[in-house]
């Protein structure tokens, strides 16, 4: 007998497909079939702790997929929880970390719909794919695409460089994911050919690394790279960091020691080692100075070079690549550690002399934003070294190998919180999705979205549905010569790229793998 979901979920048949593994009934929410909480993997946990992805069971009878799986073991930094209040978000308890969640306007095998695939962010260390502003059903609604999200390995279990280990497990539960999109997305009514990965931040930086990745070859049509972050690990500097969070337990970084730790004291520990980053800045470096504990590691097997030396020699020559940022990237991160508005100029030259490229790139700020304020400086510098000029890069190696690139960047400022954010990191995410009143995100658009928000949201969905389609988001690819970008606002435009002058500062910069202060 057909029932109701609970939360969003519309009166009718629950929907049915079977996959690899079995049979899954799914619900219904406002015309959109919904499964959640599909294991594309085996639980790593047991022996499988610390290894990589290996397949999921399969199951007799029919499977709900009504509730998210469980999320990957983290804590709770940003205070957003890993949850959510929507139907089903709040997902079972258990180790079964590894699920996917579609969303399919016409669940028929002869649909043969674009498939979109999202990656979450997170800094390589929390997120989880239940929290409401990823849910997809506008975006598969309104694009006509198939949308898949999943969980993967976070923190110490997915970015840890343990003795006994596979390097960089999170990553490989990324292919793991898109393998099971591979074989089952066609019983949704998605195309296997025609699959567009994308994410943002820690999930734009998945996107650069899956380019790089030779098991990822294949599993793509097409790349959406939002926010980028620059920051890719040596496995020496990945390991001594690791070696730092073991010993929070009394433990060595080995996955023979670690096996039997509670992943939530392992969490925990790289808490305990965040808090003394200070005291670590000469070994750790940069990542120290921005308390980044996690990030891919180059570790000339599962990520063989950096993104931007792969994509530089073709390695993604055939993936068509849409790449973009926000404008004001680091004002978030400001209002986080307290500092919007207090920048003083000695905050603002320490920035400048850690984080701008080469001897004279603080100079060279100072030259090319002469009327720059402390604050501005500091935005700036932090920005650029973490997000803006990695997009940039990633799309200028893309064009120079021979590829097809669009580049964007989100000029629109966010009108909540008093607007004090600007267009600052993660505004496009609530845009993308279209979710524009859950989930903390949402709080940078206002309690209720005005329609300018609303249209914007439209076109940027839009945008990315119709690049998941054919190739094309609606504007001019980017090339060395023009340099032509969308820019995202009330009245959007093409424009040449908006931030020549940090572009020049950093134009020699290669964005290598970072090192250990001793190497």
């Amino acid at each position: 007998m057909a029932t109701a979901d609970s939360g969003t979920a519309s009166a009718g048949p629950r929907p049915e497909v079977r996959v690899a593994g079995g049979a899954l009934r799914g619900s219904l929410e406002s015309g959109v079939a919904v499964f959640r909480g599909i294991p594309y993997a085996a639980p790593p946990v047991g022996r499988l702790r610390f290894a990589a992805p290996r397949p999921a069971a399969s199951w007799d009878g029919v499977r709900p997929a009504l509730s998210y799986g469980p999320p990957p073991p983290q804590t709770d930094m940003l205070g957003q929880g890993t949850g959510a209040q929507d139907s089903g978000a709040q997902g079972v308890a258990g180790d079964d970390w590894l699920t996917v969640n579609v969303w399919s306007p016409e669940a028929d095998p002869a649909a043969t719909l674009p498939v979109m695939v999202w990656i979450h962010g997170g800094a390589y260390t929390i997120g989880v794919s239940s929290q409401p502003e990823f849910d997809g059903g506008r975006l598969a609604r309104d694009g006509g695409v198939v949308v898949v999200t999943f969980n993967y390995r976070v923190g110490m279990e997915g970015f840890a460089q343990l003795a006994g280990a596979p390097s960089n497990r999170g990553l490989l539960d990324q292919v793991a994911a898109l393998e099971w999109v591979r074989d089952n997305i066609a019983s949704f009514g998605g195309d296997p050919d025609d699959v567009t990965v994308f994410g943002e931040s820690a999930g734009g930086g998945s996107v650069a690394a899956l380019l790089a990745m030779p098991r990822a070859a294949g599993l793509f049509r097409r790349a959406i790279a939002q926010s980028v972050p620059g920051t890719f690990f040596s496995p020496q500097l990945a390991a001594d960091i690791a070696a730092a969070c073991a010993a929070e337990l009394g433990l060595r970084p080995t996955s023979a020691d670690l096996a039997t730790a509670d992943p939530a004291l392992l969490a925990l520990a790289g808490d305990a080692v965040a808090a003394t980053l200070t005291t670590r800045a000469q070994r750790w470096g940069q990542p120290a100075q921005r308390s980044i504990l996690f990030a891919p590691v180059v570790d000339g097997d599962v990520l063989p070079v950096t993104p931007w030396q792969a994509v530089a020699s073709g390695s993604s020559r055939d993936v068509d690549l849409l790449a973009g940022h926000t404008r004001d990237e680091q004002r978030l991160f400001t209002a986080f550690t307290g500092l919007l508005g207090q920048v003083t100029p000695e905050q603002a030259e320490t920035a400048l002399q850690v984080f701008a490229p080469g001897p004279d790139g603080a100079h060279r700020y100072r030259g090319a934003y002469p009327d720059a304020s402390p604050d501005q400086l500091y935005e700036l510098v932090h920005s650029d070294w973490l997000f803006r000029m990695p997009t940039l890069h990633l799309a200028e190696a893309q064009a120079a190998a021979g590829g097809r690139v669009h580049l964007y960047e989100l000029t629109w400022p966010a009108p909540g919180m008093g607007g004090a954010f600007g267009a600052c990191h993660g505004l496009d995410v609530p845009l993308v999705f279209g979710n524009l009143t859950s989930g903390q995100p949402a709080l940078l658009i206002g309690d209720s979205p005005s329609a300018e928000a609303t249209a914007l949201s439209a076109r940027m969905r839009t945008a990315w549905t119709a690049f998941a389609t054919g190739g094309d988001p609606g504007w001019p690819a980017y090339d060395r010569d023009r340099r032509l970008t969308q820019l995202f606002d009330v009245s959007c435009a093409v424009t040449a790229y908006p931030e020549e002058r940090s572009r020049l500062i950093w134009q020699d910069h290669s964005f290598p793998a970072l090192l250990l202060g001793a190497e």
